[in-house]
């Protein structure tokens, strides 16, 4: 039997870019699904994933907004414990936002999607480069990666949700973004106790299936691009780059992305 999977990827409001390359986003991961023998559907939200997921191994998510609603959970959550995987990146962690009473900034909204995902996203400092740490070098999702790989991408302050494993990690004592800068949060619960580490990589069991996140993967074109600046620790040197792949174009991200494919449909 073929393998089957599907490929959400979108912005919100439906069409819009949300500041990220959706396109590009869109064409690679479609293309390593096809090279990895799948059968692919494609959508740009998760209003019609109760049925587009009937008999599919391998949910694949790169969004910006759109967000599974409590009904959706529970369709999705139904289909995990049957045995499907979910390989979840970057935004994916985000969803609905609420403005702050005499402030520009919004808060993400905690939902039962981030209970379902195991991870719930806070906020970003400016695009900046850093070391991702692999700390399951066994699970297949991390097969042949280095013990550590160095990204220029947004390191996502991101909380844990339920039982997981950590997959990825990186070290970042504090936020660093500008005052008034991205979202704003009541507390940083994406620190770890030793002070310094955060997740950015997690695996969580849902019966005989599982959804991994992976909070890398940034990109933007000179169209989609709403990065005001960038850190110094760029090669702009704090000029925000016209187009931006950063872990797309390393060798570590692609190959996980290769391992997902095939982590989709394993047993």
């Amino acid at each position: 039997m073929a393998k089957r999977a599907h490929l959400i990827v979108g912005g919100f409001p439906l069409g819009a870019s949300a500041g990220h390359d959706m396109d590009y986003a869109r064409i690679e991961l479609l293309r390593r699904l096809y090279e990895g023998g799948y059968a692919t559907t494609v959508g740009n939200h998760f209003a019609d994933v109760a049925e587009a997921l009937d008999g599919v191994d391998l949910l694949v998510s790169y969004v910006a907004g759109p967000y599974p609603d409590d009904e959706q959970c529970r369709a999705m959550e139904r289909w995990l414990a049957g045995g499907g995987k979910w390989f979840a990146l970057h935004g994916t962690s985000g969803g609905r936002a609420k403005r702050i009473e005499g402030s520009r900034q919004r808060k993400m909204v905690q939902l039962a999607h981030h209970d379902l995902l195991g991870a719930f996203f806070l906020n970003h400092p400016p695009v900046r480069r850093f070391d991702v740490s692999v700390q399951a070098p066994e699970h297949p999702l991390l097969a042949g990666l280095p013990d550590s790989f160095e990204v220029t991408d947004e390191l996502y302050l991101i909380e844990p949700r339920g039982d997981n494993t950590v997959l990825l990690t990186t070290q970042l004592a504090a936020d660093p973004s500008p005052q008034g800068f991205g979202f704003a949060y009541d507390a940083d619960t994406s620190l770890g106790a030793d002070g310094k580490t955060r997740v950015l990589g997690l695996e969580r069991k849902v019966g005989k299936g599982a959804v991994a996140y992976v909070a890398l993967g940034h990109c933007h074109s000179p169209a989609t691009n709403s990065q005001p600046f960038v850190d110094d620790s760029v090669a702009t040197g704090g000029t925000t780059p016209r187009t931006f792949r950063g872990a797309w174009e390393t060798d570590a991200f692609g190959t996980m992305l290769d391992n997902a494919v095939q982590w989709g449909s394993a047993a």
